[in-house]
């Protein structure tokens, strides 16, 4: 198993959108609780679709499930908006009120640690 070094960005996506109204329910963490990057940044991580994945950047770390989007170029990898991905983006806004949500360096690789629910993700349990 190894590790790949990338470029994170995030942005809405429908199924995010779709369950935006229930931040704890199982489908909102379903919805963003993901990392997409194309298969051969899976195979160079040795994991497959569905496998736990650790997301890490200089502002902090999570836990999500790898999916395979083939549109993604190498080394660029996709967390939907939402706590997953707050977890991981730095409290610049560059004077807009809203973090900045793409291009961050960002870390990946194969973890046998479990997806928190949001809740255990901030720590308010």
């Amino acid at each position: 198993m190894g590790k790949i070094n990338a470029k994170l960005i995030s942005g809405r996506t429908l199924d995010q959108g779709a369950t935006l109204e229930n931040k704890m329910s199982t489908e909102f963490v379903e919805a963003t609780a993901i990392c997409e990057m194309n298969q051969k940044n899976l195979d160079a991580l040795g994991v497959s679709e569905g496998d736990n994945v650790e997301v890490k950047t200089d502002f902090g770390t999570a836990v999500v499930k790898a999916k395979v989007n083939e549109g993604n170029p190498d080394h660029i990898v996709f967390v939907p908006m939402g706590p997953y991905a707050n977890a991981v983006t730095g409290p610049e806004c560059g004077g807009v009120g809203m973090p900045i949500y793409k291009g961050i360096n960002a870390d990946v690789l194969p973890t046998d640690n479990p997806v928190l629910d949001v809740k255990k993700l901030f720590g308010v349990i």
